[in-house]
């Protein structure tokens, strides 16, 4: 078992969305399209990391991450078709998987040119620099932008 994470409670079995912490092979949230979901989907992935025993710097990356991914997809793209945006993720020893699908934008998401003054534009290029691997998933109803911590996806990236 993980150890207590950023003062989170390892006694808790249930987070805030109703999901059981630390059960499944992995976990999916349907978050409401609202920027009070980045904390709640960050406390989250935490508690549900930590309870499955990932080591304290891959659970620092992943609330890393996914504070970004779903930041960019409130801020950028539009919802899903019933108002929510989609996180998905799972581990695997110290391997981690986090993917927000939200409904797209016009433009696919890739990390901006670096300026030194931003100040902001640099959430993909944290998100590329912290993990293994990165993408982006494209059809006509979703945009899903995903990451690997820890090791390589077994996701195929690249030719």
């Amino acid at each position: 078992m993980g150890q207590a994470h950023d003062g989170i409670d390892p006694e808790r079995t249930v987070d805030s969305f109703g999901g059981e912490i630390g059960r499944g092979q992995a976990r999916t949230i349907r978050a409401r399209w609202e920027l009070q979901t980045v904390t709640r989907v960050r406390e989250a992935i935490a508690l549900d990391l930590t309870a499955r025993g990932v080591s304290d710097e891959i659970v620092s990356e992943a609330e890393l991450v996914a504070t970004e991914l779903v930041t960019n997809s409130l801020r950028h793209a539009a919802p899903l078709s019933d108002r929510t945006v989609r996180i998905h993720w799972k581990a695997r020893g110290d391997s981690v998987e986090i993917e927000v699908s939200d409904g797209g934008a016009e433009t696919e998401p890739a990390p901006a040119p670096r300026q030194v003054w931003a100040t902001s534009g640099r959430g993909l290029r944290i998100v590329r620099s912290i993990a293994h691997e990165w993408g982006v998933q494209r059809d006509e109803r979703q945009t899903t932008v995903w990451a690997a911590l820890g090791g390589p996806s077994r996701r195929r990236v690249g030719p």
